[in-house]
């Protein structure tokens, strides 16, 4: 009887562990597949590198500087609007993406203070990165220290434009702000069509923080 127990062994053995491989793969009863993210091409696997000092505005419906081969059109997408807009009791946002940059303006609402906490501010770029954010007065020597907060009086209206921190480049000496855009504007800006960006801008307000998160889409890039 043992005899046949010791050759019998092996094969439940065997069978066994065949069992467990394939209980190892498969997924668990109630997992589901994670959503699918948008995959990013080879040619874009870090940030533009054309730098500019600051980030100039501009009026024309496609914003992007005079010599560009391409031109972007933006989407805001959360909250939606057509004209990059969003306002609420205390607030009220105009946003204006550029291939360099966000642009907006604030609008206090009430008759009391509130300010931007910079520090827990963050930027998510073309790459689906989230870090921290830069703004009109962050200079490459500031990149790792604390932000000094911005208060807007009550009534009052404040005009900005945010970037990720990382894409700060060292000036050289220089006082100018100096850092990479969001958006090339030469042959490599097709490969960046329907991509996501945007930043959570937080806010004390009545002496509690309130964040503000904002989505863009690239809509279309035309050929200049």
């Amino acid at each position: 009887m043992r005899s046949h127990l010791r050759r019998a062994a092996p094969a439940i053995l065997t069978l066994g562990l065949a069992l467990g491989s394939c209980t190892a793969g498969a997924p668990p009863p109630e997992s589901e597949a994670p959503p699918p993210r948008q995959s990013t091409p080879e040619a874009a696997t870090n940030a533009p590198e054309r730098t500019v000092v600051g980030a100039a505005d501009s009026v024309s419906l496609l914003p992007g500087s005079p010599g560009a081969l391409y031109r972007y059109r933006f989407r805001q997408v959360d909250p939606a609007s057509d004209r990059f807009q969003f306002q609420d009791r205390e607030l009220s946002f105009y946003m204006r993406p550029t291939p360099a940059a966000i642009h907006l303006q604030v609008e206090n609402r009430q008759d009391r203070p509130v300010t931007i906490d910079w520090d827990r501010s963050s930027f998510i770029d073309p790459f689906e990165r989230m870090g921290p954010i830069a703004h009109a007065t962050t200079k490459w020597s500031e990149r790792y220290v604390a932000k000094a907060p911005t208060m807007i009086p009550g009534l009052s209206r404040y005009s900005d434009y945010v970037f990720p921190v990382d894409y700060l480049v060292d000036p050289a000496g220089s006082d100018q702000q100096l850092h990479r855009v969001l958006f090339p504007e030469d042959n490599g800006a097709p490969q960046y069509n329907d991509r996501y960006f945007g930043m959570n801008l937080v806010f004390i307000i009545d002496g509690q923080p309130r964040t503000y998160p904002f989505r863009f889409r690239v809509a279309s890039i035309l050929p200049r």
